[in-house]
């Protein structure tokens, strides 16, 4: 694996991304920059990291073979790796916010962002993560929170980096080897308000009431609504309000 670090970038998935078109990059690339200026979240929402005190880091990972129904197994892989290392880090209270946010109680501790390359089918996935590690304040992000301020711990982004590599190799060698139901089964087992009634927003501003009970093979939301009628999302359909 190539690891490719830049003192700035406007967004680590944006470069890597020409970065992996102009050089033809056939094997996994790591791009790794100390700030972003322009960091990206779910829904085009701008991410915060002071520098030096945060990891902003994406993944080209390479998935010919994997059908593209199956991608969001992925997603689940990296949300697995995350909430294993930061459990290990200390951090408690930790759940997986659909499809991919990682929560410390009920502030955001790391963000992912996934997009898909194609190149005659699904090629590749170019997945971003922050991890807010040492910074204190949050001034456009107040339900955000850090590693430090859950642990009173400073610690160096790239042992962390390396640390979250390694723990997504291992689950993404659980996709590769097709064992679909028990990363399901983990994942959703760390779900975000799982079976407790919960409050969601349609594009329209409309408020429902649903009860998250799990995911499609697809990525899709399924919620229970009125009269026990079972029902799916996807991220664009609806927002959870907490």
């Amino acid at each position: 694996m190539k690891i490719v670090k830049l003192n700035a970038t406007t967004s680590t998935n944006t470069y890597l991304r020409a970065y992996t078109r102009k050089l033809d990059i056939k094997d996994d690339t790591i791009v790794w920059a100390t700030e972003q200026s322009a960091g990206k979240g779910q829904r085009g929402a701008y991410w915060e990291s002071e520098k030096d005190k945060n990891l902003t880091f994406s993944v080209f990972k390479r998935i010919e073979g994997l059908r593209a129904d199956r991608q969001f197994y992925i997603t689940m892989a990296t949300s697995l790796a995350i909430y294993e290392a930061l459990q290990e880090l200390g951090i408690s209270q930790l759940s997986v916010k659909w499809p991919n946010d990682i929560l410390a109680g009920r502030s955001k501790i790391c963000g992912v962002l996934i997009e898909s390359v194609i190149r005659n089918g699904l090629y590749a996935v170019i997945i971003g993560i922050g991890v807010n590690v040492n910074q204190k304040i949050f001034t456009r992000a107040p339900r955000a929170t850090s590693i430090l301020l859950e642990t009173g711990k400073h610690h160096q982004p790239e042992e962390i980096m390396k640390m979250l590599i390694s723990k997504f190799y291992h689950y993404v060698d659980l996709v590769t080897k097709s064992e679909f139901a028990g990363l399901k089964a983990d994942y959703e087992a760390k779900l975000f308000r799982k079976d407790k009634a919960s409050t969601f927003e349609l594009p329209s501003g409309e408020l429902f009431t649903g009860i998250i009970k799990e995911v499609s093979k697809t990525g899709k939301l399924i919620l229970q609504i009125e009269d026990e009628l079972l029902k799916e999302f996807d991220l664009k359909e609806l927002k959870l309000l907490y």
